[in-house]
C-alpha cells in the first residue's frame, strides 16, 4: 500500500502561485498519479492526471492554462504548479495514485490510494 503525503498548500492572493508536492513512501513508478480537490460542501474533483511515464496528462477544463502537473519517478513525487490562481480555487487538494498499475486513468474511480490533503486558501 503506497502512502502519500502532500505539501505546499497555504493562503495566497488571487492571481498568485502555489506549487503542491506530493511525496510517495512506496513505488508509485508504474502508476498513474492524480490531483484532486475538495471545496466545502462540494464533491471531490479530479483536477489533472499523468501517467506513469509522464507522456499522457488531462487537466479538468477549469484549470487548463493554469494548473501543471509533473513527476519526478526518481524522487517517488508528483507535482502540480498552480498560476493565475483563482478564488474558486480554494479547496483541500489531494494527491492520489491509481489502483492498477501500467493503466492511465482520468476517472476517480481509477484511484484507489489518497493523502492527507494540503489547504489551499485564495483570497480575492
Amino acid at each position: 500500500q503506497v502512502q502519500l503525503v502532500e505539501s505546499g498548500g497555504g493562503l495566497v492572493q488571487a492571481g498568485g502561485s502555489l506549487r503542491l508536492s506530493c511525496a510517495a513512501s512506496g513505488r508509485t513508478y508504474w502508476y498513474t498519479m492524480g490531483w484532486f480537490r475538495q471545496a466545502p460542501g462540494k464533491e471531490r474533483d479530479l483536477v489533472a492526471a499523468i501517467s506513469w511515464s509522464g507522456g499522457t496528462i488531462d487537466y479538468a477544463d477549469s484549470v487548463k492554462g493554469r494548473f501543471t502537473i509533473s513527476r519526478d519517478n526518481a524522487r517517488n513525487t508528483v507535482y502540480l504548479q498552480m498560476n493565475s490562481l483563482k478564488p474558486e480555487d480554494t479547496a483541500v487538494y489531494y494527491c492520489a495514485a491509481a489502483n492498477v498499475a501500467r493503466t492511465y486513468y482520468f476517472n476517480p474511480a481509477g484511484f484507489g490510494s489518497w493523502g492527507q490533503g494540503t489547504q489551499v486558501t485564495v483570497s480575492s
